[in-house]
């Protein structure tokens, strides 16, 4: 009942508009989102840079059905990149791409126009010095978003695959991704996925997000670590302490206006921290479909307002 509640709720222009000026849900917004085009997107980067974090931004929008939706997803990028590298701000910032927003949902063109698409981002952000990682979706697409990333690779070898620790079959993917070169984001999944797919119980989530991890860590890839569970940071860094990594050869990752003063204590301590900025005209919706996914969701938003730490 709540899920369809906030999925209706995610439809309604005069609801967005009420929560948008309201001064507590404007906080929310604000807080999780810096705003709805390029320029805010670089304040926002510029910011957090200065701090000592990197960035990596996803201009919001995803299951796109209309092929010049996806081009102007495409277009909203390669403006993006273009902004940054005349900033001086592409070194420390990269992309995160749905492909569900470049086309990758169409009927029958989907995974090749997706495919094409990614390239062009791809290509774009390497003219600027940069990368791009692939950010994943519900399971029914892992396997094409994959098979993409493995097309990808073959001409961007840089670009980062990511991982969802609540999905059974994820350890696996850990290890078949886990070679030299292969960035890899490890996250614990926000999609509501059957259990016949997924853990379903917290404590599984967090066992299997360990035992990704270990995988990780001990492999010769380079690790993502996104998350702001203080036992799973306090883990990640202890498991790069046993396998003599050195800072900078694997990063956390956590949400914008999320733990922002962890954010630089950890930068403070030498580790590499990225933050994970979502902008674009789409966040109602990026944030009312995050409510669905998961309504716990709701107490996760409001508590970032109140601790800051």
């Amino acid at each position: 009942m709540l899920r369809q509640m906030i999925l209706w709720l995610a439809r309604s222009e005069r609801i967005k508009k009420l929560i948008s000026t309201m001064p507590v849900s404007s906080g929310i917004v604000g807080h999780h989102v810096p705003g709805e085009d390029t320029a805010s997107a670089v304040r926002a980067t510029e910011e957090l840079i200065a701090s000592g974090l990197h960035v990596t931004l996803d201009y919001l929008g995803e299951d796109t059905l209309d092929p010049e939706r996806a081009e102007a997803t495409v277009n909203a990028y390669l403006d993006l990149l273009a902004a940054l590298d005349a900033s001086g701000l592409a070194r420390n910032a990269e992309v995160s791409v749905k492909l569900s927003a470049v086309g990758q949902a169409l009927p029958e063109i989907g995974a090749k126009l997706s495919l094409e698409n990614a390239r062009t981002i791809c290509q774009a952000a390497r003219n600027v010095g940069t990368t791009v990682t692939l950010d994943m979706e519900d399971h029914t697409t892992t396997d094409q978003t994959l098979a993409t990333l493995r097309e990808l690779r073959k001409d961007y070898p840089e670009t980062g695959a990511v991982i969802q620790a609540y999905l059974h079959r994820t350890e696996a993917d850990a290890r078949a991704l886990a070679f030299e070169g292969s960035r890899v984001r490890l996250c614990k999944g926000a999609y509501k996925e059957p259990e016949t797919v997924a853990f379903q119980d917290r404590l599984e989530v967090d066992k299997s997000y360990v035992r990704c991890l270990k995988v990780l860590m001990a492999g010769q890839g380079y690790p993502m670590v996104a998350s702001h569970d203080p036992r799973i940071i306090e883990i990640a860094s202890a498991l790069a302490t046993r396998n003599d990594r050195a800072h900078g050869s694997y990063e956390f990752q956590m949400l914008y206006g999320i733990r922002p003063e962890e954010q630089k204590r950890l930068a403070g301590n030498g580790e590499k921290v990225r933050v994970y900025v979502p902008y674009g005209q789409e966040w109602y919706g990026y944030l009312m479909r995050r409510l669905a996914e998961r309504p716990s969701n709701l107490t996760f938003f409001a508590r970032s307002l109140i601790s800051k730490s």
